[in-house]
C-alpha cells in the first residue's frame, strides 16, 4: 500500500534526479567552467549534488503531497458536499464584499489571488458535487494538470540554472532575485536574447511526454483512495522526511571548496535562490571577522593625511569651475581594449582616447553589477556585505560626488537611456539630489532604436548633448553623469552602424557599437561652446563576466578608466593599482576643489596615496595591496592569495592578469588581514550609524 501511494513521487523524483544531473555535466563541460576536476573530485561532486537535490525534491514536493492529502470521496457526500460548498461561497464573498478583510490589509494583490484561488475551488469543488458519475475523469484531469505544472516546473528550472549559469558561472544568487522584481526587464531581456519560440515549444513537448509517461504509470493510484487513518501515517512519514531534509540541507549547502565551480555545480539552485531572497543585506558584525571597532577605524584612517573620517581637502591652487561628464560603460571589461591586449579592434575610438587621455591601467571595479559601480562612483566608498546601498531603504541624503558640485554651484544630472526606476536608480539619485534624464523623457521622434533595457547609446548620447547645451545657457557649470546601455545582452543596436549587425546579438558588437555611440558624442561635444570648459572621465561599471576560479578572479574585475579634456588634462598612464572608489577624488584634486570630504576614496596624485583596491561579490569582500588579494567571507573566515603578475609585452606599462596561489593559514599577511577587516568593518560601521551621510 505504501509504494503504491508513493509511486508519483518516486517517478517525479527520478525525473527531476535525472534532469538534474545533465544539468551538472553540461556545467562541467560549459566554456565558463575555467577548472579541472579529479576523478574522485567528479564523484563527489555528483555524489553530494545528488543527495542536495533528493532533500529539495522532498521539500518542494510538499505541495503535491497537500494535494493526495484531501483528496477524498466522503467529503462530497451529504451534508458535508454543501456545508463545504456554502463555506467556499461564504469566504469568496467576504473577499468580495469586505472592504476591509484580512487579505487586502497584507496590501499588494494578496487579495485578488485569494479570490481567484477560492473561486476556482468553488467551480472544481462544484462539479465534483454535482457531476459524481464523471468525478474520477475530472479528479484524473486535475491531477495531470498537477503533475503538468510540476514537470514544467522542473523542466523550466534547470533550462532557467543554464542560462544563469551562462551568464554569471554561478547557481542562482542575488542577481536572480531581482530579476523577479523587474520581470519586464528580464523578460524583455530573454525575448530578445534566445530565440524563446523554438525554447518554450521544446520545454512544452519535453513536459508534456514525461507527463503522459508518468501519468499512465501512476493513474491507478486515484482509484482506490486511502483512509483517514493511512492518510495519517503517510503524513507522518512525509514530516519526518521534511524534518531530515531542512536538516540536511542545512549541513549540505554549508560545504565549501577551494574551487569556486565545485561549490557551485555540486549545488542546488532553489536553496541558494531562497537565501538570496532572505538575505539580501548581510550583517557585517554577524557574519564576518571583527577587531576593535576604535582599533579598525584607526587603521583605516592611518591613509589619509588627516586621520579622521570628515576631512579637509584643501588645495594651493585656485579650484577650476569646469563642467564635468561621468561616462560610466556597462560591462567594459579592460581586456576589451587594444591597450589591454585585445586584438578584436573592437574599440577604435576609446583606445585612441586613451593615448591623449590621463589613462588608470591598473584599476579594479567594486563589483560585478552595474549598481556597485554606480556606488563606487556616487559615494566612493568601498562595497560592503549584502546589497548596494543603492537598492537598500537607507540610501538618501549620502555624502556624494553629486553634493561636492552641488556645493560649488554646479546643476547635477544623472542620465539613463532606460527607466531609471530599474536596480532603484531613479529613488537612489533623486534622495541625494541628482535630477534625472530618462527615457520618460525622451519623444517618439527622437527614438531611433530601443531595446528592452533603453534607447540605443546614439539616441542617448544625442540628448545627453541636447541637455548639456540648455545647461550651459544658465551661466552654472553641470556635472553629468551619464551610464551606458546597449553593450548588455541582447546586445541589440541599429544596423549598419559598425561592421557588426545589429541582429546578430554579439558581445563584441555590443562593445563596438557603444565605442561607436561613444565617437559620435564627442564629434557632437566639439561643436560645442561648453566643449573647451569640460572635464570627461571615462569609466566601466564592471566587467563582462565574474566567473573564475576563485571567489574574486582578478581579471575579472579590471576595467578600463581614463580623464580627457582637450589642452587641461595632458596625456599620461597612472600604472599604480587603483580603486574605483579612487576616480572621483583624483577629479576633485586635479580640479583643485576645497571641501570637507567623507569619501573613503583617495585623490592618487597625493603623496599619501596607498595603491590597493576593493573588489567584492555580495558576500565575498577582497582587498589588494602589495600582490596579496585578501578575502573575508561568511562565517568568520579569511583566505588570502599572492598574486603574481605578468607584463604585456605589447603595452609595456599595462600589467595583465594574475595567477592567484591561496596561502596557508599561517602562511598568511596579518597586517594585510587586519587592513582589510578594518576597512570593511569600518565602512559597514559608519555606514550603520549613518555616519556617511552629508
Amino acid at each position: 500500500m505504501f509504494t503504491q501511494k508513493i509511486k508519483p513521487f518516486l517517478y517525479l523524483g527520478a525525473f527531476y534526479l535525472i534532469i538534474s544531473l545533465i544539468l551538472r555535466i553540461v556545467f562541467f563541460f560549459h566554456p565558463i567552467t575555467t577548472a579541472s576536476f579529479g576523478v574522485f573530485e567528479i564523484l563527489k561532486i555528483i555524489l553530494v549534488g545528488a543527495l542536495n537535490d533528493i532533500l529539495v525534491f522532498v521539500l518542494a514536493s510538499a505541495f503535491l503531497a497537500l494535494y493526495f492529502l484531501f483528496l477524498s470521496n466522503s467529503k462530497y457526500k451529504k451534508p458535508y458536499g454543501y456545508i463545504i460548498l456554502g463555506g467556499l461561497v461564504l469566504i469568496f464573498l467576504y473577499i468580495l464584499l469586505i472592504p476591509n478583510n484580512i487579505f487586502k490589509q497584507y496590501g499588494g494583490s494578496i487579495s485578488e489571488i485569494a479570490l481567484s484561488f477560492i473561486g476556482l475551488k468553488i467551480i472544481l469543488f462544484s462539479l465534483m458535487l454535482f457531476l459524481p458519475k464523471n468525478r474520477l475523469k475530472i479528479r484524473n484531469s486535475l491531477y495531470f494538470i498537477t503533475l503538468f505544472l510540476y514537470v514544467l516546473l522542473i523542466v523550466f528550472n534547470a533550462v532557467s540554472e543554464y542560462f544563469f549559469y551562462n551568464e554569471f558561472g554561478l547557481r542562482y544568487n542575488f542577481i536572480a532575485v531581482d530579476y523577479l522584481i523587474y520581470t519586464n526587464e528580464v523578460i524583455g531581456n530573454i525575448m530578445e536574447s534566445y530565440p524563446v519560440v523554438p525554447l518554450f515549444l521544446v520545454i512544452f513537448a519535453i513536459t508534456l511526454g514525461i507527463t503522459i509517461f508518468i501519468y499512465k504509470k501512476t493513474k491507478n493510484e486515484l482509484l482506490e483512495l486511502p483512509n483517514l487513518k493511512q492518510k495519517f501515517i503517510l503524513l507522518g512519514a512525509f514530516i519526518l522526511l521534511v524534518g531530515i531534509s531542512l536538516l540536511g540541507l542545512n549541513l549540505t549547502t554549508k560545504l565549501k571548496s577551494n574551487n569556486v565551480f565545485t561549490e557551485e555545480i555540486q549545488a542546488n539552485g532553489l536553496p541558494k535562490f531562497y537565501w538570496a531572497f532572505t538575505h539580501n543585506e548581510l550583517d557585517y558584525f554577524q557574519f564576518y571577522p571583527e577587531i576593535n571597532q576604535n582599533q579598525a577605524e584607526k587603521n583605516f584612517l592611518s591613509q589619509y593625511a588627516q586621520p579622521v573620517l570628515k576631512r579637509n581637502i584643501v588645495s594651493t591652487q585656485p579650484e577650476l569651475k569646469k563642467n564635468v561628464v561621468l561616462i560610466s560603460i556597462e560591462s567594459l571589461s579592460a581586456d576589451f581594449l587594444e591597450h589591454y591586449g585585445n586584438t578584436q579592434k573592437i574599440t577604435p575610438f576609446l583606445d585612441s582616447l586613451a593615448d591623449k587621455s590621463l589613462m588608470f591601467t591598473d584599476l579594479y571595479a567594486t563589483g560585478n553589477r552595474t549598481v556597485r559601480g554606480l556606488e563606487a562612483l556616487t559615494l566612493c566608498i568601498p562595497p560592503t556585505a549584502g546589497e548596494s546601498i543603492i537598492k537598500r531603504e537607507n540610501n538618501k541624503n549620502k555624502f556624494t560626488t553629486g553634493s561636492v558640485f552641488k556645493s560649488k554651484g554646479y546643476d547635477v544630472k544623472f542620465l539613463y537611456g532606460g527607466y531609471s526606476y530599474f536596480d532603484n536608480m531613479q529613488d537612489f539619485y533623486a534622495g541625494n539630489g541628482y535630477d534625472i534624464v530618462d527615457r520618460n523623457n525622451f519623444k517618439p521622434e527622437e527614438i531611433t532604436f530601443a531595446n528592452v533595457w533603453g534607447v540605443a547609446d546614439e539616441d542617448m548620447a544625442k540628448k545627453a548633448i541636447q541637455t548639456m547645451n540648455a545647461e550651459s545657457k544658465s551661466g552654472k557649470p553641470f556635472f553629468n553623469h551619464w551610464m551606458t546601455v546597449s553593450n548588455h545582452r541582447p546586445f541589440t543596436y541599429p544596423n549598419g552602424k559598425i561592421d557588426i549587425p545589429g541582429d546578430v546579438k554579439s558581445r563584441e558588437g555590443g562593445v563596438k557599437y557603444t565605442d561607436y555611440s561613444l565617437r559620435k558624442f564627442f564629434e557632437m561635444a566639439k561643436k560645442q561652446d561648453w566643449y573647451k570648459n569640460t572635464v570627461f572621465v571615462i569609466i566601466s561599471d564592471h566587467c563582462a563576466s565574474s566567473a573564475g576560479k576563485t571567489e574574486l578572479p582578478m581579471d575579472k574585475y579590471r576595467i578600463p578608466a581614463m580623464i580627457f579634456s582637450e589642452g587641461f588634462i595632458e596625456p599620461q598612464k597612472f600604472t599604480k593599482t587603483m580603486s574605483q572608489i579612487d576616480v572621483m577624488p583624483t577629479l576633485f584634486g586635479l580640479l583643485n576643489f576645497n571641501y570637507q570630504s567623507k569619501f573613503l576614496g583617495q585623490d592618487v596624485f597625493t603623496k599619501e596615496f596607498q595603491p590597493k583596491a576593493y573588489v567584492a561579490t555580495y558576500q565575498d569582500l577582497g582587498f589588494i595591496k602589495d600582490n596579496y588579494l585578501t578575502i573575508i567571507s561568511p562565517i568568520r573566515k579569511v583566505k588570502q592569495y599572492t598574486l603574481a603578475q605578468h607584463k604585456n609585452n605589447l603595452k609595456p606599462e599595462f600589467n595583465i592578469y594574475f595567477d592567484e596561489n591561496q596561502l596557508k593559514d599561517k602562511e598568511q599577511n596579518k597586517k594585510l588581514v587586519d587592513e582589510t577587516i578594518s576597512a570593511y568593518q569600518s565602512t559597514s560601521y559608519w555606514l550603520k550609524k549613518n555616519q556617511l551621510n552629508r
